[in-house]
């Protein structure tokens, strides 16, 4: 039978246990991920935590709904055990009918049943290879630039969160971020042990660029890049992007860039090798 648990009532331990085993798993649906990107989370069980499904909560005029947060890509069903559309829509239909508007993203793994949902494009590069024979990927372009000497740049690998976010908050001025996604951003960049890494770029002493990345068993995720249009032409993201990979070069882990739908962001991933995924977006509104 599947249960609905509010937040204050979910095992943490067992959750996190469930995430780390799921073929599924995603960094954003850790419970310490959760807890920083969400106002609040609650979630559907079935069993003793054997299938788990994280649904971030909001309430607006008194009527509960469920909405990605800023820094969350693909949740969904979480299982080590094999996860097929008839036990993805009986989740659907156990959310409670209270919940009359639901925005939410699948991870690539959950193939949803015949439900308005929209394919959404991610991508992704294998990093199981060495730096020289991934860049024979690379398209014409990126070859070229990739040549370039980066070497009066520096990397920071242990940047400082706050400048990164001050000049965040900066550059995105004109498109209004939110203080409070700011908030949940920095909450992230609290977390140690490597899950959650900040590199600054420098150019004598003074910061041009930057990303934060995430970190687990099988993905680095481009989380969050920064880089102005000098920096842009001076192709710091390039170069930021060749660290990345040569840091975990040959290793059984992929790049994800996650994705986007606008062509130009699209172009610049695929010119390094990596390739499309699908995930869904599953909308629905109850009036």
């Amino acid at each position: 039978m599947i249960r609905y648990i509010p937040a204050k009532r979910i095992d943490r331990i067992k959750y996190d246990r469930c995430i780390e085993k799921s073929q599924a798993s995603r960094i954003y649906a850790y419970s310490w991920y959760l807890d920083c990107t969400c106002d609040r989370w609650d979630l559907l069980i079935e069993g003793d935590y054997d299938f788990v499904m994280p649904l971030p909560m909001r309430v607006k005029y008194g009527i509960p709904y469920i909405y990605m947060p800023s820094w969350v890509q693909q949740l969904g069903l979480f299982s080590n055990d094999l996860i097929d559309e008839n036990r993805i829509k009986s989740f659907l239909k156990a959310i409670p009918k209270k919940i009359r508007w639901i925005d939410y993203q699948f991870n690539a793994d959950n193939k949803l049943p015949n439900l308005t949902s929209v394919l959404k494009r991610n991508y992704l590069l294998s990093l199981d290879q060495s730096f020289e024979e991934i860049k024979k990927h690379y398209n014409t372009n990126r070859k070229r630039i990739s040549k370039n000497c980066f070497k009066e740049y520096v990397i920071e690998k242990k940047g400082s969160a706050d400048i990164f976010l001050s000049h965040y908050k900066k550059l995105n001025k004109s498109y209004d971020v939110l203080d409070q996604s700011i908030d949940k951003l920095n909450c992230l960049c609290q977390i140690s042990s490597g899950k959650v890494n900040v590199w600054n770029v420098l150019k004598d002493g003074v910061f041009i660029a930057g990303l934060i990345w995430l970190k687990d068993k099988n993905r680095i995720t481009y989380l969050v890049p920064l880089a102005d249009d000098q920096a842009k032409k001076l192709h710091i993201p390039t170069y930021i992007i060749n660290e990345l990979i040569k840091d975990y070069q040959t290793q059984e882990l992929v790049l994800d860039f996650e994705g986007s739908m606008v062509s130009g962001v699209e172009k610049f991933y695929q010119s390094f090798g990596a390739k499309a995924e699908h995930y869904s977006y599953y909308k629905k509104r109850i009036f």
